[in-house]
C-alpha cells in the first residue's frame, strides 16, 4: 500500500533565520503527500532522521504533522510546511509517515532522502 502514497519534498535555506557565526542554519521544507490509492488513509505519526555534515543524527517522532492527523481521500493531496535547524550548512532528512487505513491497519509510507544545503556552498 505504501506505493499508493507519493511524497514530494521541496526545501529552502532561510538566511534571515540562520546564524552561521553560531553554526545555526535554518531550513524550511514543504511536503506534498498524494494518495494515489483507492481508499482514504489517515496520517497518524511521523518519523524523521536528520543528519548534518558532521554525521550528527537527530531522530524526531511524533503524532501527525504540524499538529494535525489529516485524512487523505483517494486521488487527493495534503500539503504542509515545517522547518529544521542544523549545526552545519549541509545535511539531509528522510523518514516515514505511519498511515492508517479504514480497517485500522497501518503501514509506513517512506519519505525519500532529501538534502538541506546553503545555496552556492556547493557548485
Amino acid at each position: 500500500m505504501s506505493e499508493a502514497i507519493r511524497i514530494q519534498v521541496t526545501c529552502q535555506y532561510l538566511a534571515e533565520s540562520s546564524h552561521p557565526a553560531q553554526q545555526k542554519y535554518a531550513f524550511a521544507y514543504h511536503v506534498r503527500i498524494e494518495n494515489t490509492g483507492h481508499e482514504a488513509v489517515q496520517l497518524m505519526n511521523r518519523y524523521w532522521l536528520i543528519t548534518d555534515a558532521d554525521g550528527k543524527k537527530t531522530e524526531v517522532r511524533g503524532a501527525g504533522v504540524v499538529g494535525k492527523q489529516p485524512v487523505i481521500p483517494p486521488d487527493e493531496c495534503y500539503e504542509y510546511s515545517s522547518g529544521a535547524l542544523l549545526d552545519t550548512p549541509v545535511g539531509s532528512m528522510q523518514g516515514y509517515y505511519e498511515m492508517k487505513k479504514a480497517d485500522g491497519s497501518t503501514f509506513q509510507a517512506p519519505i525519500p532522502v532529501f538534502s538541506l544545503v546553503v545555496p552556492h556552498l556547493i557548485n
